[in-house]
């Protein structure tokens, strides 16, 4: 028992520890960048179907406290996220700036009409539900027409599927090459090992024991490389939020905290696993395999 309690088969912070943790953490990164596209895919395309305009053109006769009145009432409908209203004399100003010239001074009068320009809910942002609520709003007769982009609408949530399911495929084959990589790189140090495992068979060690310091040292592995991977994306995110703040709408805390969580559990569940296996393997192996392998 003495020989039992003594038994400390290798040191923690030794080279060893070292090279495993930065291979292990080149891995994690990899698998990190993965989990981070995949979870701002959803925020993107939230972000780019509520930023498709939807313009809904008014009558010259209805008067600008109607507009305000009806701005109001479609503010409180359920596919609405916002709404703003530009009035005649807005949009003539607008399109003098980006025209370079006054079509009002040419033309005798002013050629546009008040609008209100409305931001769907994402949910609302298809076809369909497109199309009933433009049927909606017609039923109003000061308006005069309704403008929306129907092939950009559907462009925009055709790429956002086919980018969903690259992800989610990349996002699988990904795993599996992570959890490869990690088995091989502990493999390989308990190989080196394999005859001090045998020796504690010998000498009655069980193989709970024999494992235990093997499997502590691999999840802390695991830890300490989670920790600097997670250090390495949050960086990374941070700079990209500082450098267009935009981007907070897409790379929320929210999301830098699942991708932070999935990277220290995939950390620590695949080392564990892939200790657990490697340290099984020769503790069910015989003495003279271990000589030919």
């Amino acid at each position: 028992m003495g020989a039992k309690n003594r038994y400390k088969p290798t040191s923690f912070f030794d080279m060893q520890f070292v090279t495993s943790s930065i291979s292990t953490t080149l891995v994690l990164l990899l698998l990190g960048m993965v989990v981070f596209f995949v979870l701002t895919a959803h925020n993107l395309s939230v972000y780019v179907r509520e930023n498709i305009t939807f313009s809904v053109l008014i009558s010259d006769d209805m008067r600008e406290s109607d507009i305000l009145k009806y701005q109001k009432k479609l503010n409180k409908e359920p596919f609405v996220k916002s709404t703003e209203y530009i009035s005649k004399k807005q949009a003539l100003k607008e399109q003098t700036e980006a025209m370079g010239a006054d079509p009002e001074e040419f033309l005798g009068y002013n050629p546009f009409t008040a609008s209100i320009e409305i931001k769907l809910n994402s949910d609302y942002a298809n076809s369909d539900s497109v199309a009933k609520i433009e049927k909606k709003i017609r039923q109003n007769s000061n308006i005069q027409d309704v403008l929306y982009r129907k092939e950009l609408i559907d462009a925009v949530n055709e790429n956002i599927r086919n980018i969903s399911l690259v992800l989610l495929s990349l996002a699988v084959v990904l795993t599996f090459i992570s959890f490869a990589l990690i088995n091989n790189t502990i493999r390989l140090a308990i190989y080196s090992k394999r005859f001090l495992i045998h020796t504690m068979k010998l000498v009655g060690a069980s193989w709970s024991f024999i494992r235990r310091p093997f499997l502590r040292k691999n999840v802390w592995i695991g830890v300490v490389a989670a920790v600097i991977a997670d250090a390495v994306l949050m960086g990374a995110a941070y700079w990209a939020v500082m450098y267009e703040h935009e981007l907070i709408r897409i790379i929320t805390p929210a999301v830098m905290l699942a991708v932070c969580g999935s990277v220290l559990f995939f950390g620590v569940a695949i080392t564990w696993m892939c200790a657990y296996i490697s340290i099984n393997k020769y503790l069910r192996m015989k003495a003279e395999r271990l000589y030919h392998i």
